[in-house]
């Protein structure tokens, strides 16, 4: 048993109202915004250029404003002289030529183009609704994995959890217009894991202390599981967060959103762990009879 015991569930009124208005928040901004979907999802071209030097961003931005192309996103890809250029255009065999053409007016630089390719509206829909798909089969997989491992109320704790956490995570892409592309869909579904697995050792430390600790009522026991496990909690989040931080600033355009989506997510997992999950056991009336293992039937001697 921890030496250090801290109430976490006395907190947990104000907990339920923080995360209602998260969730509210970010349905109202899913239902009003929406979610900014990348090329991936939309459809559209994409355009790479070589530069000889490191290019400026916001000047290519300005550039491709001038030249009519005011939805393109630029990024660098892999290097400061190779840019890549996402575009909502039709299909246009000439449209990379025209994009350089328009990028190499006023440079003293000379511009290559590297690739020209256009992904179909079709390709974008079918990639929204499979990608939708599995993260819901992925949530009832998970529901059913969580009753089967620990209890019902568990697995319903676990669920709900992992639901809060990715509604928050596409509020807060959809909040903030942040591109929504398949590497953000990777994130999540990463998110998922995570909470995951901060949730189970959550979980099995609350049904291991049901059993064990004689005397206590439920919150009590949940301040117990929850204190307990708090250490490796936090060690868990911290390094990770350090990873992602450092992805985020470092790693370039073509992760950002996706170590942007695990930061966002790794932040609220770990609250969900605490405060969700165990706030809906404590809902569901959660009691010692739930968890002791059923009693073995003793033999019946029928010899005369």
């Amino acid at each position: 048993m921890t030496n250090k015991l801290y109430n976490f569930m006395g907190l947990r009124k104000i907990a339920t109202v923080l995360s209602a208005v998260l969730l509210l928040i970010s349905i109202g901004s899913l239902a009003v915004n929406g979610l900014k979907l990348g090329l991936d999802f939309t459809g559209g071209s994409l355009v790479e250029v070589g530069y000889e030097q490191p290019a400026d961003l916001n000047h290519i931005r300005g550039q491709l404003e001038s030249a009519g192309y005011n939805d393109a996103v630029v990024q660098t890809f892999g290097s400061p002289t190779d840019i890549l250029i996402r575009l909502g255009q039709d299909h246009d065999p000439k449209l990379g030529d025209k994009v350089v053409a328009a990028l190499q007016d006023g440079e003293a630089q000379e511009l290559t183009l590297r690739r020209n390719e256009f992904v179909g509206a079709q390709v974008g829909e079918e990639l929204r609704e499979q990608g939708g798909m599995g993260m819901l089969l992925a949530l009832f997989m998970i529901m059913v994995y969580v009753a089967f491992r620990f209890q019902f109320k568990f697995s319903v704790g676990a669920v709900s959890a992992l639901a809060h956490d990715v509604l928050i995570v596409l509020g807060f892409f959809s909040l903030l217009q942040l591109d929504f592309d398949l590497t953000v869909l990777a994130a999540i579904l990463a998110v998922i894991g995570y909470s995951l697995n901060d949730t189970i050792v959550v979980a099995d430390r609350i049904r291991e202390n049901f059993r064990k600790v004689r005397k206590g009522t439920s919150t009590e026991i949940m301040n117990i599981s929850l204190s307990q496990t708090l250490g490796r909690t936090l060690v868990t989040s911290l390094t990770t967060m350090l990873v992602l931080v450092a992805l985020a600033v470092f790693g370039g355009e073509m992760i950002h959103g996706f170590a942007i989506a695990l930061l966002v997510g790794v932040v609220i997992g770990t609250y969900s762990s605490i405060y969700v999950a165990a706030n809906v056991l404590l809902m569901m009336n959660i009691c010692k009879e739930d968890l002791m293992p059923p009693e073995k039937e003793e033999e019946v001697d029928e010899r005369p």
